[in-house]
């Protein structure tokens, strides 16, 4: 609670924070906002042609929304992994990156990590809105399913920052943090059915079936992966134009907030020795 009366106590600090990081990552470039697209469109393309011409792959069919297209499939989850990671790289460093800042005044820390979260979300509205209008056009009835769409962003963004608040103690203290996170993200996106649809993992789980002589599957040990359901909650939405599972909506929100509420906890434990450890 302390954490939160701090943080709308410091809300005009947060927004300055968040406007500051906005303002300065395309500033004095031609094309501005519009860069925030170049990334997902570069891998968009790269992985269309590994997959679509290389290594033919049939794009799943959206149900029931009909839709046919890899390079679509591919965007519904990549915008939202890239959001998240996107976070956590640039949260892992705010606080080592504004070290001097912290040592010559107070303020909620917590606002430097949280400010990356709004910087980098303001980025992704702009890519998910491009999206969406393209979804459209090429036929799918998207309009509909905004404000879950909206929601689960919502839960993405507070989970997204609960991990951020935690790297960046870490980075602090261990500054192996953020180079051992470059790999770690690497591994987490292939364990994620971002680039393949999950019924190759299906497929394979049922094909080696339990693990070690137990009942415990491939697939039950990929479940736990958050990212998996994020990503699957986006497609449902976006591609196939349907609800998603109860169920997954509800482990969606469990994981956001409970890793924002053990972030915060973690924070609050090692706030106070910032200053002196950086």
């Amino acid at each position: 609670m302390r954490y939160f009366k701090e943080l709308l106590s410091a809300r005009e600090l947060l927004a300055n924070l968040t406007l500051r990081e906005i303002k300065g990552k395309y500033k004095r470039t031609i094309f501005g906002q519009l860069w925030s697209l170049a990334n997902p469109l570069a891998q968009m393309l790269i992985y269309t042609f590994i997959f679509s011409v290389l290594f033919v792959q049939t794009p799943p069919t959206g149900d029931p929304s009909g839709l046919k297209v890899y390079a679509l499939s591919l965007l519904c989850g990549l915008l939202p992994w890239l959001f998240f990671a996107n976070v956590l790289n640039a949260g892992s460093g705010s606080l080592v990156a504004n070290a001097g800042l912290i040592q010559k005044v107070y303020f909620p820390r917590v606002a430097l990590p949280l400010a990356q979260v709004g910087a980098v979300g303001f980025n992704w509205l702009f890519e998910m809105a491009v999206l969406a209008i393209v979804l459209s056009i090429a036929g799918a009835f998207v309009l509909p399913w905004l404000p879950m769409v909206l929601v689960t962003m919502l839960l993405l963004a507070i989970f997204a920052a609960g991990v951020s608040l935690m790297l960046s103690i870490a980075n602090v203290y261990f500054r192996d943090t953020e180079h051992l996170l470059a790999i770690v993200m690497q591994l987490w996106m292939y364990l994620t059915p971002i680039i393949y649809p999950i019924s190759l993992v299906q497929n394979g789980s049922a094909k080696i079936g339990g693990l070690l002589g137990t009942n415990i599957t491939l697939l039950d040990i990929y479940g736990w992966n958050p990212m998996e359901r994020f990503v699957e909650v986006f497609r449902a939405l976006l591609y196939d134009n349907r609800f998603p599972n109860w169920s997954d909506l509800l482990i969606c929100a469990i994981w956001a907030f409970g890793a924002f509420a053990l972030g915060l906890w973690i924070f609050g434990r090692k706030e106070r020795g910032l200053a002196e450890a950086l």
